[in-house]
């Protein structure tokens, strides 16, 4: 069981890599006085553990989220190159990613591999599911302790690569920008340092070579920050995998991640890693009306297979551009 916080005394029985839970209970009127009554205790518990879930603030639909997100002082950002669809709920908050609810969602920082980067971020849960669909957080200052030096080094050394193919798997390029307009995506590619090909039957391919081990701005400590193994071919379902690979050729995955010097990934260096997030991992179920504020910088997070339906808003905030993540070729 996860501790009450109390953030005018020590933490008796936190867990390390836990996120603690601060009940919101009696802090105000509304959702949003709630949280901004709890403001500065908020951002204390996710400077010092990563991550905090808030019980009992309870917002019940996305504008009451959007509230709660400004009384927390999040700001807001726009999601450019996501991978998995989603929805606009409310200016500035948007639908968890649209994943099979059957299947898991593996370890990731939000953006890792954009110029731009969340450096905070906010999930609401308006309403629980039946079964499962935990949101996971996993501190990547352990991650990044527990994989093997030689594992670790090129990786820091050169970075990492990631190819995206814009094809009928996965999310559409219009989506993905936030545009219709070719000049608009490459004017966005060329200030953001992403390599854009438009293919002969229209479909865009991008590559972009980022840190893979980043100084944490608060702590500055190192931490594994990237979408090496989530983002990996090997995340694809094998048949799908291989009718685009026959269709299309090798190159026309939706995502790929190699090493920053082109190289590929061997498949023993992503269980390497997936085995470390594993078990770095904590999770606790949902209840209608949690928010759980998350560092994005320093805590990857996952979710769960799930049954019934899940409603969990999310705000991308706080944008960030860091020190030496964008890697020119």
């Amino acid at each position: 069981m996860t501790s009450v916080l109390d953030l005018t005394a020590p933490v008796p029985g936190t867990a390390p890599g836990r996120p603690p839970v601060l009940d919101a209970e009696g802090a105000g009127a509304d959702a949003a006085g709630r949280a901004a009554a709890l403001r500065d205790r908020v951002r204390a518990a996710v400077a010092e553990h990563g991550a905090v879930r808030v019980r009992g603030l309870g917002p019940r639909t996305p504008e009451e989220v959007g509230a709660v997100a400004a009384a927390l002082g999040i700001e807001a950002m726009p999601e450019r190159e996501g991978f998995a669809p989603r929805r606009r709920l409310a200016p500035g908050v948007l639908s968890s990613s649209e994943w099979p609810p059957d299947e898991p969602m593996c370890m990731h920082h939000e953006l890792s591999y954009a110029a731009e980067v969340p450096a905070t971020l906010l999930f609401a849960c308006l309403r629980a599911p039946d079964g499962g669909g935990a949101t996971g957080v996993a501190d990547s200052q352990a991650v990044l302790a527990a994989l093997p030096a030689d594992l670790v080094e090129p990786f820091a050394r050169d970075g990492w690569q990631l190819t995206r193919s814009y094809r009928e798997v996965g999310v559409a390029w219009t989506e993905a920008f936030g545009t219709e307009d070719p000049a608009e995506v490459a004017a966005y590619c060329d200030r953001e340092t992403v390599e854009a090909t438009w293919l002969p039957d229209g479909a865009l391919r991008t590559r972009q070579r980022r840190a893979a081990v980043i100084e944490h701005p608060g702590n500055g400590l190192p931490v594994w920050f990237n979408q090496i193994s989530f983002l990996n071919e090997r995340t694809l379902d094998p048949m799908v995998r291989d009718y685009l690979t026959d269709v299309y050729g090798p190159d026309a995955l939706p995502f790929n991640t190699a090493y920053g010097d082109g190289r590929p990934i061997p498949e023993e260096v992503v269980e390497t890693i997936d085995r470390a997030y594993r078990a770095a991992t904590v999770s606790e179920p949902w209840t209608t009306g949690d928010v759980l504020v998350v560092d994005n910088l320093r805590m990857a997070h996952s979710r769960e297979p799930y049954d019934g339906d899940r409603h969990v808003a999310v705000v991308l905030g706080d944008p960030v551009r860091l020190p030496d993540h964008v890697r020119p070729d």
